[in-house]
């Protein structure tokens, strides 16, 4: 039997095995811990980190009615993502979860995102 990580990490492989990232549209990777979320920018076909947001760069996590600390977090992080995504003139990305499942954090990241004007 698997272990979760080793699952996460097959489905991550099976996901950019069909999705990769260039300059016009890079590929918003998600990296969620237990305590912390990340997300960052990424052009493959220069290997190169466009744009990186965290949860820890911000300087306090503002709690939203109806969603808890790290979801609401997680959802400042992918409008400040999309803020600084922005000021460099990238406007679509393709979604990479990560291997996670579309629910919670990773949602609230996208759903953020979305709201400050990234179109996936």
């Amino acid at each position: 039997m698997l272990k979760k990580q080793e699952q996460r990490l097959r489905r991550h492989k099976r996901l950019r095995a069909r999705i990769s990232g260039s300059m016009e549209k890079p590929r918003l990777c998600v990296f969620r811990s237990a305590k912390h979320i990340q997300a960052q920018l990424i052009d493959d076909a220069a290997g190169k980190t466009l744009v990186s947001a965290g949860d820890q760069e911000m300087k306090a996590h503002k709690a939203k009615e109806g969603m808890g600390k790290k979801t609401s977090s997680a959802f400042e992080v992918g409008k400040l993502l999309a803020k600084k995504a922005l000021e460099k003139k990238i406007e679509r990305v393709v979604f990479d979860r990560g291997g996670y499942k579309y629910q919670g954090r990773v949602r609230a990241l996208a759903d953020g995102a979305r709201e400050a004007g990234l179109k996936f």
